[in-house]
């Protein structure tokens, strides 16, 4: 049987109820994407408050890599929820967190240290401030396309100004940004032009001697799942070395075994001096992680670093369990098979949709460019609002991304069966097939 079917009546009547209370009491700019309220999920299908079914290809803005309700993340919060949900760790400390800690240092690198903190926002914001700590030095540098957070600081790293930094500034001081390699719109597959462009920057833009760190997206998340040039980020990594600058690599969004990789750092070859780390880390519950060399954590002085919320012990045992899944059930392995799927029908479509300019990504991370014209590549973001939303109404919801909002992003949860993702993948099709004809 089929696991969706054509929504022609969403919202429901219990959904447009919610959503109506919803209007009285949230303020507006939590606007929706989603006209139907959730009442459950499991694994990639979510079920709204009227009955109906849908599969979900956004997993939480990434954040559900083991799916909606896995068990063992359940039983794991369950469990450590019926011992202790709080203490604050520097208050007294709890097990759950320093086995959490050694797990990713496993995965990352002997050597390192772990901080735990509650969002990936205030991730970035500590990971700038180790990395200050440890250089004496205060600029960062940052990248075009780049989404680091809605902070203060982490919107000044934060590229895109319409929705993230309209009418919020005045920004933090000494962040400077440049171009990231962007094969698609830049015209070089090597990387090299914006490797060039940042080298140059060192000497006209600002002095290497001051900069503290560089922080980068191995792949772009929020400004379009833009994979750079093989040269580029080796590139600005040696240049890094050179200079005594450290490199941060914002992994909240393609790392914990997204791109087929544990991070998708590993496909060029790197070797961050800082990772950080949230959205899939914990499957939802609020935690994040920023996992550096020694000395870098070891940098700031006594209570310099921390929070009362961060590290959690109920969102650690949530990602002690998401670690188990990865591992047990090759869902590594399993978003390599994902994405050559999503590939290879996205190329497959190209044939007959003028509008699907360029289809890229690193493992299950894939996204697919619209555009109005394949020779200009004018960015077509209407296409993609018609695409979603038709995907909505045949009970599919999806989500874009993109600096110009032309980019349909796959976050699927790797726990999704063939049967579902073939589904899904008919779902898109025949979305984008209809949008063309509208």
């Amino acid at each position: 049987m089929p696991t969706i079917e054509m929504k022609t009546d969403l919202p429901g009547p219990r959904s447009r109820a919610i959503i109506a209370r919803k209007e009285a009491v949230v303020c507006d700019p939590l606007d929706l994407h989603v006209s139907a309220v959730i009442d459950r999920g499991f694994g990639a299908a979510v079920t709204d408050v009227d009955g109906n079914t849908m599969l979900d290809l956004s997993s939480g803005l990434g954040c559900l890599l083991v799916g909606h309700s896995h068990p063992k993340v359940v039983e794991a919060v369950q469990r450590q929820a019926a011992k202790f949900s709080h203490t604050d760790f520097s208050v007294v400390p709890y097990e759950v967190y320093v086995e959490l800690a050694e797990r990713l240092v496993e995965r990352i690198g002997a050597g390192h240290k772990v901080a735990l903190f509650n969002s990936g926002a205030e991730a970035v914001e500590n990971a700038v401030k180790f990395a200050k700590a440890a250089t004496g030095r205060q600029a960062v540098i940052c990248f075009e396309g780049a989404f680091h957070g809605r902070t203060l600081l982490t919107m000044s790293l934060t590229s895109r100004h319409t929705p993230y930094k309209r009418g919020f500034g005045p920004f933090a001081s000494e962040v400077y940004r440049v171009p990231f390699s962007y094969p698609y719109r830049d015209g070089d597959a090597t990387g090299r032009s914006a490797l060039d462009a940042f080298e140059r920057a060192l000497t006209t833009v600002v002095d290497p001697r001051s900069v503290a760190a560089v922080i980068f997206e191995p792949e772009i998340g929020e400004g379009g799942y833009v994979v750079p040039g093989p040269e580029f980020l080796p590139g600005v990594e040696a240049l890094c070395r050179s200079h005594g600058i450290l490199t941060i690599a914002d992994e909240i969004q393609s790392g914990f075994g997204r791109t087929g990789r544990f991070l998708a750092s590993d496909h060029a070859g790197l070797d961050p001096d800082i990772v950080i780390l949230a959205k899939a880390l914990a499957a939802g519950y609020p935690l994040s992680a920023v996992v550096g060399r020694a000395e870098i954590m070891d940098a700031p002085g006594p209570s310099a670093i921390g929070g009362t919320y961060v590290g959690n012990p109920v969102a650690c045992a949530a990602a002690n369990a998401v670690i188990d899944v990865i591992e047990q059930e090759g869902l590594i392995e399993r978003a390599e098979v994902l994405g050559k799927s999503i590939r290879t029908r996205w190329e497959q479509l190209a044939v007959d949709i003028p509008q699907i300019g360029d289809v890229r990504g690193l493992g299950s991370m894939i996204g697919v460019e619209m555009v109005s014209d394949r020779e200009t590549r004018t960015p077509d973001g209407a296409y993609v609002e018609r695409v979603m939303a038709e995907c909505q109404r045949r009970g599919l919801i999806t989500v874009s991304c993109g600096v110009y909002h032309n980019v349909l992003r796959h976050l699927p949860p790797l726990v999704i069966t063939d049967e579902q993702l073939d589904e899904a993948l008919d779902v898109l099709s025949d979305s984008a097939l209809s949008a063309r004809a509208t």
